[in-house]
């Protein structure tokens, strides 16, 4: 289909919402009370630290919910503002963080559930409200709820939107669209299907291989059993690897992004030539801004003398898991936990290892003066920080401070 000319139409539809419906003073307050929190305010502004009995939190100097994010949380309250009767659906979660999805479940805002892989839509009917999460929707999803005559709601985050374009410009110049994300992740899903032919890679390594065969050719049934599930149907190794572009989640590294850009724009060159470059490798930055900061703020903590580090977010937050990953390259004891009710009872804490199951550590905490350097995911609410610190600082005893 020509999901250029869809999009153009959705956003000529009166039927279809991009912004927020007028209640922003009333939306705000209530957003405030509910998320921010007065003790990290007070953390900031004392230069990311705090000090209570024997406990020294050290606060990456940028975190928790960015601008997509809340912008996001805020149009879905709006939403549910602006139609008080009708009946609400989101397609997804909101963001990756269990309580502020709860609290739109309190706010009668349903969810699509997921039957045998797919997603269920038979319960969506014409007239009912949809909202598009942040991550964004498939174009599949997002012509099927037209179709039956829904109002869209379509929170998509501007920078996943930013990377639809970039597919986009792909497509348009018959470039394959190599995606630097998680195939089944929901963002990434979206950005495949604006795209023509894509090729969804995981990390570098997984980039290095194709690079390897783009160069010097290979076992193609052994490249499409490695690829099956992250490639556009069709999709021919031999043929489809002579022109590429670069895109990616949003979530992802920024430096592993930018390190298979590089690796790429390297291999095309020497299979090309330098001149004729252009006609085959285009790239465009697509890395948030958000996501960026928090990275780099988490690289600049992690060199700070820590006794342990923690990252506060979702488990299967994508840009989370990135920030526990630059703990553990350091050597630093890392727990990633989703909120306060992972600590206790006494000294032990039930936390995510990277790409493992939930597991309990005893005696996390060391006896004595200890240095904790503290950070959150792009959806972690700022109250969902203070209630992990206010635990802490009651594991360790530690007094009150007025």
């Amino acid at each position: 289909m020509d999901t250029k000319a869809f999009k153009r139409s959705l956003n000529s539809s009166q039927n279809y919402h991009r912004k927020g419906f007028g209640h922003d003073a009333e939306v705000s307050d209530q957003m405030q009370s509910e998320y921010q929190s007065g003790l990290i305010q007070q953390i900031r502004d004392n230069n990311f630290t705090l000090t209570r009995g024997e406990v020294t939190i050290r606060l990456a100097e940028a975190f928790g919910f960015c601008w997509g994010v809340e912008r996001a949380v805020a149009m879905a309250y709006e939403t549910r503002t602006h139609f008080p009767k009708e009946r609400i659906w989101i397609t997804n979660e909101i963001i990756h963080n269990p309580s502020v999805n709860q609290r739109l479940r309190e706010m009668d805002v349903n969810f699509i559930v997921v039957k045998n892989g797919q997603k269920d839509f038979s319960v969506v009917e014409s007239g009912d409200v949809v909202i598009l999460p942040a991550f964004g929707a498939s174009v599949q999803e997002m012509q099927y709820l037209n179709d039956q005559g829904c109002t869209i709601v379509d929170t998509t985050c501007p920078w996943v939107s930013k990377v639809w374009n970039t597919v986009e410009k792909h497509k348009k110049g018959s470039f394959t669209s190599i995606i630097h994300g998680k195939y089944n992740h929901e963002e990434t899903i979206a950005t495949s299907s604006f795209a023509g032919t894509y090729l969804i890679v995981l990390n570098l390594k997984e980039a290095e291989y194709v690079a390897d065969y783009i160069l010097n050719g290979g076992d193609r049934d052994e490249f499409m059993a490695k690829f099956q599930k992250a490639c556009s149907a069709g999709f021919d190794p031999d043929r489809d690897l002579e022109r590429i572009g670069i895109a990616n989640q949003t979530t992802m590294l920024k430096g592993e992004t930018e390190q298979i850009g590089k690796l790429l724009e390297h291999t095309m060159m020497r299979k090309y030539g330098p001149d004729q470059l252009n006609q085959h490798f285009l790239s465009f930055n697509t890395i948030c801004d958000a996501t960026q900061e928090r990275q780099d703020a988490m690289l600049g903590l992690v060199e700070e003398p820590l006794d342990l580090m923690v990252v506060i977010g979702g488990y299967n937050s994508s840009n989370t898991t990135h920030l526990q990953e630059i703990a553990i390259e350091r050597g630093i004891p890392s727990y990633h936990i989703d909120s306060a009710a992972r600590l206790g009872p006494g000294n032990r804490v039930q936390h995510k290892p990277l790409n493992q199951d939930l597991e309990v550590t005893e005696n996390w905490l060391p006896d004595g003066p200890v240095t904790i350097g503290v950070t959150s995911g792009a959806s972690t609410p700022d109250k969902v920080v203070e209630a992990v610190l206010e635990k802490i600082f009651e594991l360790k005893a530690c007094p009150v401070l007025n």
